[in-house]
């Protein structure tokens, strides 16, 4: 890699993917060799990144949280509003935004010091989330620590109940999380079962991160998110809804984003689908989308629908 610059930030994002690299190993990566990668080090700690290094054969380098925020120009109060900002983001408070943000989360919170970490879960404690549409409520730290597991490609341990059975102890290889229907999944090969799994991260306690290292595997299709859509297709939901609708189907997705299927089928009419248990979230959808509708299922809808309007008008006429 000729070009210095491009080098650096190859080595800084490479550093912010592991939490450790040996040396061999990282230079390899590079494509260059042990003593210039010791020169762009010593470049990167110059400018404030805070970069350990441990000496020998199987010595290596780890970019470690430091005495301060390193050089993205700001100071603490606009660390900790980012990284509150972030877990917000990452609980769905901003559709679409949700994978993003967290691996944005783990990026930051792996460089703030330990005074800001703390100022930032004080701060959470003290908040309540609000999930919009009835979404369970996720512990922050419990996302920050699976996303780094999945960007830091380390195995995790946490124990898991399912929707029906007892809990358990899993070992397992994070490859990605999942936002979908309002709920994170965690997509990883099983250990212990030899396959592919998905969990439900509002069902996880207790997320650990081993220290060992993994080769990621290839996932069925090579895409994570077409194979959790996959998996949660085969789990039956309560209702399956489907709403005609009278607004263009742009509208409708910037309103429910990937929490729901819509189908154009003119420049001014769509169809709306979604799997829920709860009928009170596409309630709130269609009344945000403020459209003229029609359910065509379930029938129960039609009547959820007609016993929330009858509610909100007493509250208007009384």
């Amino acid at each position: 890699m000729a070009n210095t610059s491009a080098r650096m930030l190859r080595l800084l994002s490479l550093l912010q993917t592991h939490r450790y690299w040996p040396g061999v190993e990282l230079a390899d990566r590079l494509e260059v060799s042990p003593r210039t990668l010791r020169r762009d080090v010593d470049r990167l700690r110059e400018l404030g990144y805070p970069v350990d290094a441990a000496r020998g054969v199987a010595g290596g380098y780890q970019l470690q949280a430091g005495a301060a925020v390193p050089p993205l120009l700001l100071d603490d109060e606009e660390a900790v509003a980012i990284a509150v900002g972030l877990r917000t983001a990452a609980a769905g408070a901003v559709a679409g935004f949700e994978e993003t943000s967290v691996r944005a989360l783990a990026k930051v919170i792996q460089l703030l010091p330990p005074r800001l970490r703390k100022r930032i879960d004080a701060l959470q404690a003290a908040t309540a989330p609000g999930v919009f549409g009835g979404g369970p409520t996720l512990d922050a730290t419990t996302l920050t620590t699976l996303a780094m597991a999945c960007r830091g490609e380390e195995r995790l341990r946490f124990a898991y109940t399912p929707r029906e059975g007892e809990g358990s102890s899993r070992h397992v290889e994070p490859h990605r999380l999942v936002s979908l229907g309002r709920r994170w999944y965690l997509v990883a090969w099983d250990l212990d079962r030899g396959d592919w799994r998905s969990f439900r991260v509002d069902r996880l306690t207790a997320p650990t991160l081993t220290g060992a290292r993994f080769r990621p595997r290839e996932i069925p299709g090579g895409d994570p998110v077409t194979w959790m859509r996959s998996r949660l297709v085969a789990v039956p939901a309560r209702h399956e809804v489907s709403v005609l609708i009278g607004k263009p189907a742009d509208s409708v997705r910037q309103v429910v984003g990937q929490w729901a299927a819509v189908e154009e089928l003119s420049p001014t009419t769509c169809r709306m689908r979604m799997n829920v248990d709860d009928l009170n979230w596409p309630v709130m959808v269609l009344g945000a989308l403020r459209a003229d509708f029609t359910v065509e299922s379930p029938p129960e809808l039609t009547v959820h629908i007609r016993e929330a309007g009858e509610t909100l008008l007493r509250g208007v006429n009384s």
